[in-house]
Formats: structure tokens, sequence, C-alpha cells
């Protein structure tokens, strides 16, 4: 294993998963190691682990996949398959998927009798440089996305390249989404280096170093900052508007992958970096010039406008009755804690429509 961050979790890169599973889980009683996956995860990326003895069968537990099934009702299952198959404060979950099942997976065992150890093997690039790092876990509840969750660091990340092979282009887009939003928040050097990269035609062996950049991103704002008192808002940039965009279209029935979301919402909240931290427009449209060619165009309506900025006023974020941004003055110049009138967040969803 090599390990590419340390910090709360270790996160390691693996080119050869089971031998180094196997190593992470054997201190662990036999019996006491429970695994959790989606449906897409057991199909398409189990057979790597496959067999382990250390991975009983009768201890595996699959969840639908989809971001509509991170509800109460799915980790009540969980609790419950843990509890009757003996798990206790010394078990260990191992969660096999993308970032849904990552953030339902640590939420269960962040709160399974206070707390018990779990492993990150995330399978998707969205949940290679997002989810699995971090310590954030949770589920959504009525339709608000994370609305309910708990801080807590997975014991490792195993980083396996190869799964990124399983999964089809706007999964593989999902993912660039937060790697472009690790870019902007952190250096014009390293968005210089990122815009070149063509995802359209993704070589994945090209890819490792930027999604390893990515993480050591995304976890030295998580090291200066564990519980997101100060400097670790910078991650949520792009978030506020783009969980209403992401919460929006689930209600609609017609679901859009996260990533998706937080491409469409960073160029909105670019536009509100403008009007409050005279971020360049010159720099909106080039950027929305790359996002657009990857990620099209989020589909809504001025007669939407006051039910999206309805889902802002739930976003965790808020403080003081206040819709709460992370805003850009330049790429990797951050402005955390603005807020926006509602006058100026319609501004923001017009201008992105009418771009």
């Amino acid at each position: 294993m090599q390990v590419i961050e340390e910090s709360e979790s270790k996160v390691y890169g693996t080119n050869d998963l089971r031998k180094d599973l196997s190593e992470l889980i054997n201190k662990h009683k036999r019996g006491k190691v429970f695994l959790l996956m989606d449906t897409g995860s057991h199909k398409y990326c189990y057979p790597k682990i496959k067999g382990l003895p250390e991975l009983e069968e009768s201890n595996t537990f699959i969840i639908n996949e989809g971001d509509e099934n991170k509800t109460i009702e799915t980790i009540s299952k969980v609790w419950h398959f843990l509890s009757t198959n003996g798990a206790d404060r010394k078990s260990l979950l191992v969660n096999l998927a993308g970032g849904m099942p990552c953030d339902l997976g640590g939420f269960a065992a962040a709160t399974f009798k206070r707390g018990i150890d779990f492993i990150n093997i995330p399978t998707t690039l969205l949940s290679q440089v997002d989810a699995s790092v971090g310590g954030k876990t949770g589920i959504n509840f009525h339709s608000f996305k994370n609305e309910i969750g708990a801080f807590k660091h997975a014991s490792a990340v195993l980083v396996c390249n190869d799964f990124i092979n399983t999964q089809d282009q706007e999964n593989i887009f999902s993912g660039f989404a937060e790697m472009i939003k690790h870019a902007l928040i952190y250096s014009e050097e390293t968005w210089d280096q990122l815009k070149t990269f063509k995802i359209n035609d993704a070589n994945i062996e090209a890819l490792k170093p930027f999604v390893e950049n990515s993480i050591h991103i995304k976890e030295s704002f998580v090291k200066a900052d564990p519980t997101e008192q100060n400097v670790r808002k910078s991650l949520n940039f792009g978030h506020t508007i783009g969980h209403a965009f992401e919460s929006y279209a689930m209600k609609a029935g017609k679901p859009i992958l996260h990533g998706y979301a937080v491409a469409y919402g960073m160029i909105a909240e670019l536009y509100l970096g403008y009007k409050k931290c005279g971020f360049s427009m010159q720099k909106i449209e080039a950027i929305n010039q790359i996002i657009e060619s990857i990620y099209g165009k989020f589909s809504f309506g001025e007669g939407d406008f006051d039910n999206l900025f309805y889902l802002m006023t739930h976003d965790k974020k808020n403080e003081k009755n206040q819709i709460n941004f992370t805003l850009l003055e330049d790429i990797g110049t951050i402005k955390i804690n603005q807020t926006c009138t509602k006058e100026e967040i319609i501004e923001s969803l017009n201008f992105y429509l009418n771009l």
C-alpha cells in the first residue's frame, strides 16, 4: 500500500486490493467484520474481494443504489442487520461503494453502539476525491441533502484506480466536478493544470495523479479545520445552490448526479462572487465554457426561482436564518461565511439561465 494522505483517516493507494484489505481487517475477530455495498458495487466491484476469509458472506449487506435511497429507512435496515448479526463495539464495517453508501455506511458506523470503526473503499471517482475522505457522514431527510449526519473519520480509505474502469462516462464526469471545485478553491496553477485534462476521453492511468492531488487538497482543508468551523467551509463552494438544484431535480423525479449539480452550482455562485467579491466576469465565462462543454446546462425556469430559494433556506450551512455561501474573490482566494439576499440569489439564478 502507498500512503496518499495521512490525517484523521489514512488514505492508501492500492494495486493489490485483496492483500491490502486483508492486512487492514485481520486484526478484527472473525465474524465481527461486516461489508456494506449497493447493488452496483456488488455487481461490478465485489468480485475483486469476494472469497476473502475475513469477509464472511453472511455478514454482507446490500442496499439499493441511488441517492433516493440515502434515507432513514435504509439506515434503519443497516442498523437492524448489524444488530441481528452480532455486531458489537469492536466490530468493523467495510463500505465498498460510491459516495452515497460511504456516507450512509459511515453514519451507520458513527451511530451504532455509539460508534464502531469503518473502512471506506470508494468505487467511483466522486467518492475517491470527496465522500470517502474528510469524516462527513450522513443521510438525506425529507428530500433535503445530508440533513442528518455526524463527523466520524474512517479508520482507513483504500483507493483502487481499477474501479474507475467500472464507471460510465456520466459518473466519471460527476467525480471530475469535485476535482474542478478543489482546483478553483486551491490555486490558479492547479486549475490551469486540471483544465487541460481531456475528461471527455479520459485515460484512467493519466488521471491518477490528478486524483491524488485532489485528495491532498481536500485533506489540507480538513486537517486545518476538522469540524468545519472555519476554513473547511471552503469545500462548500458550489454546494449551496448545487444542493438546491439536486433536491429540486430529485423532487421532480428527474434526479441528477451530485457532481453535475455542483458544476451548475459553481457557475451561479461564481456570479455571486463577481457581485460580492469582485471575481472576474471574464474568468466566469471561461470556466463556464469548460463546465458547459462537459455537463451541459441545468434545466429550470424563472417560475422555479422561489422553490430553489426555499430549498436553499434548508441548507445545513446556514446560520441565523441567513443563507451562507463560500464565494471566490479569485481562483484560490476564498471568502467564507458570505451571506446573500434573496434578490442577489435570484439574480445569480437568472444569470445562470441566460449565460
